[in-house]
């Protein structure tokens, strides 16, 4: 079965962070990335290049197809409306672990706010919540991190 995955980032703060999952998603076969709400994107508001988000996409951006919307409902409903089951990466209770998750045929992976994570609003629109197991006593992971974790476990 051949599968689709989709990453959607929602208020990441960090351009870098936002370039080197654009790096990430390129190399693990990511078909295509949501950016919302205040999440950089690889141009700015004038259409040039961020040189912040550049830097750490080294042309990643340049290739995988992208698209940026305010509005993180709009995003949901329509990848659902599409046939995605989105995931959310965000600890919690009643998230399960990683690798125990099922892949679908289409899955888009949902990665929140470095500091903030999602919200428990945004968590009741998802299908799914995973989490990546800590044994650490920080218990938390850089997003680009926890990103290539998911992305490099699931494929």
């Amino acid at each position: 079965m051949k599968r689709e995955i989709v990453i959607i980032l929602h208020n990441i703060r960090s351009a870098y962070n936002v370039g080197a999952i654009f790096r990430t998603a390129d190399a693990t076969g990511v078909s295509r990335m949501y950016l919302s709400g205040y999440t950089p994107t690889p141009l700015d508001r004038f259409g040039k290049k961020r040189k912040d988000v550049a830097k750490s996409a080294l042309g990643a951006e340049e290739y995988l197809p992208w698209e940026h919307h305010t509005k993180i409902d709009y995003v949901i409903k329509r990848l659902k409306r599409d046939g995605f089951s989105i995931v959310a990466v965000e600890q919690g209770v009643g998230a399960i672990n990683y690798r125990s998750h099922k892949l679908h045929k289409k899955t888009a992976f949902l990665f929140g706010n470095e500091v903030r994570g999602l919200s428990q609003a945004l968590l009741r629109k998802i299908d799914t919540v995973i989490e990546i197991p800590m044994r650490g006593k920080k218990e938390s992971l850089n997003v680009s991190v926890a990103v290539g974790v998911v992305l490099f476990g699931v494929s």
